[in-house]
């Protein structure tokens, strides 16, 4: 027998509403001079789909309202929360005085690969994600309380960001989750 599909009725979807109201993911995702409006869209969904508890947008990042980020994040724009700060490193420092690990996704020497990462419980995490080209800025790094990098095995020495966001949240949901 195949499995039937799923009609969207049956997915039991949040409404902004419910989304606004519901228990978050102790993760927040800071954005560090992202370019594209597509990667900023779908790290949108990507918030929206693991209840995130708020995006920030830092430097050159595009904020909504946007029709290219509007129209990859097909509405989580209206659900997650997000705020623009136009330096990155006052973001890390006003996260790390209320309590929260900051995390850089990079690669750097002494990052702890992703799939060997503990999380802390009870405590709330950020990660920063950075600039398609540069990375996350060094500064940026040096403020961190670590850096996680992605295990990679091909020939190519990065992912693109909308891929990474969706890569690290998952995994940190699942392990912040158990």
């Amino acid at each position: 027998m195949r499995d039937r599909k799923l009609k969207n009725s049956e997915l039991g979807r949040k409404s902004v509403d419910e989304f606004a109201n519901a228990e978050k993911t102790p993760l927040t995702i800071v954005l560090d001079n992202v370019r594209s409006l597509n990667n900023i869209g779908s790290v949108f969904r990507t918030a929206d789909a693991f209840l995130i508890k708020k995006i920030y947008l830092c430097g050159i990042t595009a904020t909504p309202p946007h029709k290219d980020i509007t129209k990859t994040a097909l509405g989580a724009t209206d659900s997650v929360r997000w705020e623009y700060t136009k330096n990155t490193t006052d973001v890390v420092n006003q996260l790390k005085g209320d309590g929260v690990k900051v995390l850089a996704i990079e690669q750097t020497e002494g990052a702890v690969m992703l799939d060997e990462f503990i999380v802390e419980k009870g405590v709330g995490h950020a990660v920063i994600f950075g600039n398609e080209v540069k990375g996350v800025s060094q500064e940026v790094v040096d403020l961190c309380d670590g850096v996680i990098e992605i295990p990679q095995l091909g020939t190519k020495h990065s992912l693109n960001i909308a891929v990474s966001v969706g890569v690290v949240t998952w995994d940190l949901f699942t392990k912040l989750k158990k």
